[in-house]
């Protein structure tokens, strides 16, 4: 196996350094996301106060997204650095809601 040496069209590899310090940026530039679950055990009126209380949505917004909690089984409630969805995550814990957290280009 030889290896070819950088040609003019060939861009030199970056360092160790440089590569981890891109990462980083393209990783904090990536929002993440809330995910509300619907369960069996919470009315449909308390998720939409706990959406009103806790991230101060209107009315007509906290009912939507329980409607889509309801309705389709999870819903998208806020979207935001991995930090601040962590602490929403483990706030909707509290209230007692089932929530997860990912990636916002995830599937």
């Amino acid at each position: 196996m030889s290896i070819a040496a950088p040609t003019e069209q060939t861009a030199p590899l970056s360092s160790p350094a440089e590569r981890a310090e891109g990462d980083a940026r393209t990783e904090a530039d990536v929002p993440w996301v809330l995910i509300v679950w619907n369960d069996p055990v919470n009315l449909m009126s308390y998720v939409s106060w706990v959406f009103r209380s806790y991230f101060g949505y209107s009315e007509a917004r906290a009912n939507t997204l329980m409607l889509e909690v309801h309705q389709q089984g999870r819903s998208v409630v806020a979207t935001g650095s991995r930090e601040k969805i962590e602490q929403d995550t483990t706030a909707m814990h509290g209230y007692g809601l089932w929530a997860t957290y990912r990636r916002a280009d995830q599937s």
